[in-house]
This record gives C-alpha cells, structure tokens and sequence, in this order.
C-alpha cells in the first residue's frame, strides 16, 4: 500500500493543523530497542487534538522528530510511557528541560507504571543547575519542581482510566513485557495504552509479548499501533553487532529478551485479528534501520499472514489523519 491521501510520510513536515474533527496520529521515532539510527529515531508518538498533542513514550530523537513535525513542544501538557527502559524515555529530561527554558509556566504531567516519579524527580534534580544558573541571569521566578510532575499508573489486567476530559479518554492494561519470572522480582510494569476521542479510537501496545490484556484493551479500536520484530532477521543483526563489540555484558542474556518479550510480525497481525482493528500499523521495528534490506513489503507481507485489515509500516514522521 502506497503512502497516499490520509497517509503521509513527512520527514520535516507541519504537522500542526487547524481545528479537526477527530484525533491524528503521528509517528515521531519508529526504532525498535534501543538503537537509534540514522533511518529511524527511537520509540515516540503522538496523538494530535485539534492544538493538543498527546506525547506516547519519548525515546531518543522524540525532541527533535517534534521540532521537525512543526509542533510546538512547549505545548506538549501530558506525557504517557508504556514503560520505563531509555528507548522509550531517553529523551524525557530533555524535553521536560527545554519546556522550561522555553518559558512553559503550566505543570506537564508524566504518566506511565511504578517508578515513574522517581524518573520525573531524576529529570528535575539534573535540570536543576541549569535553573540555578537562569533564575540568576535571567531573572526567572517559575521554578522547575513546580512545572513536572508525575502520575503512576496502576499495573491491572483490565482496563483502567488514566486520563478523561471532555474530549478524550485514556485507559490503559499491563501488557506482557515482562515475564512473571522478572514481576516477583522488580516492581516495575509495562503498559498498553488505548485513546478514545470523537468517536475514534488508538491503541498502543507498548514494548509486549502476545498479551490477552492487550487484545482485550484494542477491541474493536480503528488503529493498533504495534511493535514489530523480524526474528531471524533480527538474530542477524544482534550477531553482527555483538562482532562488532555491542551487548558485552552477557549477549544471550540480552539476546532472551528480545526474542521472549518482544512481538513477531506474525504475532503483531493475530492480535490485531483476534482485537477487530481497523488498520495495524507496525512500530517501534525490529531490526528496522539496522537491516535495510528488509523493506515495507516484507514487514507488510509477514504480518498479513494474520491480519487481512489495512497494514501500514511506519516511519518516521509519517502522519495518519483518516483513523476509519
């Protein structure tokens, strides 16, 4: 399928839109783990509203896909993480820190599973010696422990509501991220998120495994925004770059997770089947931008092997106006 009419690829785009019916969806980081490219950024959406812009996960490159996407990151006002690895949060002191150099003087609100606040308060105490500097030379009064502030996310198997105001709904599920070998031992959770406003509706899966809580979250949703991952490809990949001297504290440690928490292609489509979406799109892809041999058709191809719907294959900046 063609990059045409609602579907646009806009590499240094204006994604800024007078007043619209309904939620857009934009693609800011598209890379799968953490490791960012020169092809593709790491994991970061929005979900645009009318002048909102709704920021899900902000891995490496999300400040500047923001930048470039014409967006005003000053007005970014809520943040979601799925969860809490830096692919998926790298560049949150950065743009927590330029909100406030930029003069933001409202709170932005941090949402995302357990230890997220201690995450925010970390973004605080480093943009702190820049405050110091600036409360000084430029005679600021906002301080930067009054603008950030965060809001954890109950980890449940069914669907719990993060956020609701006239316009839009979000609720969010524990995903399968985490294995329940690694749950007995650490506090931390990983989550899906699903947007519902003016009769449309956006899930993401988060960083997951096949998850029943997932596919229960996205029933029926126009758009399921799912990571993506080319096993055998991905191996390929993963032992080139531990040649080249990549994961040396413990490779195959590293190498379980990715192949035991993370979602095949394949696997990417029957969820999406067994859910009734719309249309899948494919994110946060594995090997992405380390393998370009593999294009859109083979990701599109694999993932039709379950899913008969409307496939797109993302990447960066590309921005889909019509949900339905």
């Amino acid at each position: 399928m063609g990059l045409a009419g609602s579907v646009a690829l806009l590499p240094a785009a204006n994604a800024a839109a007078p007043a619209s019916k309904g939620p857009r969806l934009l693609l800011l980081g598209t890379q799968g783990g953490p490791n960012f490219n020169a092809q593709r950024g790491e994991t970061a959406s929005a979900v645009l509203l009318d002048d909102r812009i709704y920021l899900v996960d902000c891995g490496y490159g999300a400040l500047g896909a923001l930048v470039r996407a014409n967006l005003n990151y000053r007005a970014v006002e809520h943040v979601f993480l799925t969860h809490l690895h830096d692919d998926h949060a790298a560049d949150l002191v950065a743009l927590l820190g330029h909100q406030w150099t930029g003069g933001r003087v409202t709170p932005t609100i941090v949402h995302g599973p357990a230890g997220t606040r201690r995450l925010v308060d970390a973004a605080i105490r480093y943009n702190q010696v820049n405050e110091e500097i600036r409360l000084v030379d430029e005679a600021r009064t906002v301080r930067v422990a009054q603008m950030f502030r965060a809001q954890e996310i109950p980890s449940a198997s069914e669907p719990v509501v993060v956020m609701r105001d006239a316009d839009i709904t979000v609720r969010a599920v524990q995903n399968t991220h985490y294995p329940a070998s690694t749950l007995r031992r650490m506090p931390h959770r990983s989550i899906a998120l699903r947007f519902d406003a003016r009769g449309s509706s956006i899930v993401f899966s988060g960083d997951t495994a096949y998850s029943t809580n997932l596919v229960g979250l996205a029933r029926g949703a126009d758009v399921l925004v799912c990571e993506a991952m080319h096993v055998p490809a991905t191996r390929r990949s993963f032992d080139e770059r531990v040649a080249a001297g990549a994961y040396a504290d413990n490779p195959e440690g590293i190498w379980r997770h990715i192949v035991d928490t993370h979602t095949p292609l394949d696997v990417a489509g029957r969820m999406a089947r067994e859910a009734g979406v719309g249309t899948l799109v494919l994110n946060h892809i594995i090997p992405g931008g380390w393998n370009p041999e593999l294009d859109d058709e083979f990701y599109r191809r694999e993932a039709a092997r379950e899913f008969s719907g409307r496939i797109i294959v993302g990447r960066d900046g590309l921005l889909i106006e019509d949900l339905k």
